[in-house]
C-alpha cells in the first residue's frame, strides 16, 4: 500500500530529505578525501627534525548546516598538495607528491559522490519515510 502524504506535510518531508542528503554527502566526502589525502613519508635521507605523519590529512574540517556543508583544509601547504596551485620553489614548477596524488582529487571525489552516491542517499531516505 502506498504511503499517503498530506499536502501540508510535503514541505517538512522535503526539508528533512535535503538535510539528510547534505549530511550524508558531507560525511562521505570528508571520509573519502581524508583517506586519499597524502601523508608525509619520512625517508632515510630526511633530516631528524623532519616531521612525518598526517598533519594535512588531520586538518580537514567539516561544518554541516541545515541545507549546506563546508569542508575545508587550512594547512599552509594544502593548496599545492591537493590542487597543484602555488607550488613551492622546492618543487621547481612541477606538481609532485611521493604518493603520486592527482591534482584536484578533492573535486573529483565530490563529482563522483554527487553522481553515484547522492541518488542512493535519496532512495534510502525515501524508503525509510
Amino acid at each position: 500500500m502506498a504511503r499517503e502524504i498530506k499536502i501540508k506535510d510535503i514541505a517538512g518531508l522535503m526539508e528533512d530529505e535535503i538535510e539528510h542528503v547534505v549530511r550524508a554527502t558531507a560525511l562521505e566526502w570528508t571520509a573519502a578525501v581524508k583517506e586519499q589525502t597524502p601523508v608525509r613519508v619520512v625517508l632515510p635521507s630526511d633530516p631528524p627534525s623532519y616531521r612525518g605523519g598526517g598533519d594535512l590529512r588531520n586538518a580537514w574540517q567539516t561544518q554541516i548546516g541545515k541545507f549546506q556543508a563546508t569542508i575545508t583544509n587550512n594547512m599552509e601547504y594544502a593548496e599545492p598538495v591537493l590542487y597543484g596551485n602555488n607550488l613551492p620553489p622546492s618543487w621547481q614548477g612541477r606538481y609532485r607528491t611521493r604518493q603520486g596524488t592527482i591534482p584536484g582529487f578533492p573535486d573529483l571525489l565530490g563529482k563522483e559522490i554527487a553522481t553515484k552516491r547522492v541518488p542512493k542517499f535519496i532512495t534510502a531516505f525515501r524508503r525509510r519515510n
